[in-house]
């Protein structure tokens, strides 16, 4: 028997959730982004999910799924399995409605994820690599317990709480032309989508993706939900390895495109969010961000920028801080060999703090194969003042007879 087919979500559907939702979800602010708008040319608002309710958008899709439910399917509980955002959003939603939850996560979960998963009253069960192997999990345990298995994207009722973001931004920004937002699923982006193409059928809407965690860009151009190969990306927020059946349908049907970001495009937008706007935002939160950064010239403004959570671990935030220190040229390893003798050491050092740069880490090796009789290898790890400053300091040492590279 063929599977039933189910309708897209109207923007009526989400106007409908938005009643449900009044005095459980925040109405999220937009922040003006001066930089952005500079780089532009045109203006550019942040839509600040990050500052939602347990800190993303999804306790606007799980409110609505869990309070749809009849009272003897709440009374069976409900499991879901998420990296957190989705964790958090049904945790929270549950406990507001009474009803038990269960969540499973993979096993290396971030731990500040999993407290405050349980924090909002749910049992975690970690299991699994990944997130569809949790959501292997939860569909296994859900058909065993007789619980509603709360799917994190792939569902009307979903889509149509996630899509409330849109009806926010009408509000906040009627003059939006273009709106970049972040794709896992496609729940956020499906439901968003619907209500801007009904009210502003002008407005250019467009998902952004991890390059590393990509499976939109191949499933568009199939006409259909396929399955991405290995996932890699920092952004585990929006690291889906398939569209949802009804996400797709969705997703396919309203936006203007799909694009995707590199990883070093996603640490220098979170960065940038850190610096210029003040917005602490998980990597997958600043992908729209990392578009806009990316391709500065192509979207017409007003831009709206969705950020669209803030939930990450402060040891990925460490990480996460270095590596768009490096993207954006303010952090510089050099690899250097150099004869071994007193006082040379101090020389190399001693002409990189005249050039401005502000030594951090030295690490001085004689132990190599490569190493001829008399030579040693350092590593410089430096702090510069951007791209221009990298170069001359990289320009300066080579003049001065040094062997240099960098990665």
């Amino acid at each position: 028997m063929a599977a039933p087919v189910i309708p897209p979500v109207t923007a009526d559907d989400v106007l409908s959730a938005r009643e449900l939702l009044s005095g459980v979800v925040r109405t999220t602010p937009v922040a003006g982004a001066r930089a952005l708008s500079d780089l532009t040319g045109s203006r550019v608002v942040l839509k600040c999910e990050n500052l939602q309710r347990t800190g993303s958008f999804k306790i606007r899709g799980a409110y609505t799924r869990i309070a749809r439910l009849s009272d003897d399917e709440r009374a069976g509980g409900v499991v879901a399995a998420s990296a957190g955002n989705h964790a958090q959003g049904v945790a929270l939603a549950a406990r507001l409605l009474g009803v038990r939850a269960t969540v499973y996560m993979p096993e290396r979960a971030a731990l500040p994820k999993v407290d405050a998963t349980r924090g909002y009253g749910a049992e975690v069960v970690l299991t699994g690599r990944t997130v569809d192997e949790a959501v292997t999990a939860a569909t296994a345990a859900a058909e065993r317990s007789g619980a509603v298995f709360v799917h994190p994207f792939d569902h009307p009722d979903i889509i149509a709480g996630q899509g409330t973001v849109g009806c926010e931004i009408l509000d906040q920004v009627p003059d939006a032309g273009t709106v970049l937002i972040s794709a896992g699923g496609g729940g956020l982006l499906g439901g968003t989508a619907a209500v801007l193409r009904a009210a502003r059928p002008d407005v250019r809407i467009v998902g952004v993706q991890a390059a590393g965690a990509a499976a939109w860009p191949s499933s568009l151009a199939a006409g259909e939900p396929m399955p991405v190969g290995g996932m890699r990306t920092m952004a585990d927020g929006i690291a889906v390895g398939r569209p949802g059946d009804v996400t797709f349908a969705q997703v396919s049907s309203l936006i203007d495109e799909m694009v995707t970001v590199s990883e070093d495009a996603l640490s220098a937008a979170l960065l940038h969010c850190l610096e210029r706007a003040k917005m602490l935002v998980e990597p997958a939160g600043a992908a729209s961000v990392a578009a806009l950064m990316e391709q500065p010239d192509r979207w017409p403004g007003p831009v709206v920028c969705v950020l669209s959570g803030g939930n990450v671990d402060p040891l990925v935030l460490l990480q996460v801080i270095r590596h768009g220190l490096v993207a954006s040229s303010r952090y510089l390893t050099l690899h250097l060999r150099m004869p071994d003798r007193p006082g040379a050491l101090a020389e190399l050092l001693a002409r990189v703090g005249r050039l401005g740069a502000n030594v951090t880490d030295v690490a001085h090796s004689r132990i190599s194969g490569a190493l001829a009789v008399g030579e040693v290898d350092v590593e410089l790890s430096v702090e510069t003042r951007g791209p221009e400053h990298r170069d001359a300091i990289v320009a300066d040492l080579r003049e001065a007879g040094h062997a240099v590279a960098t990665p």
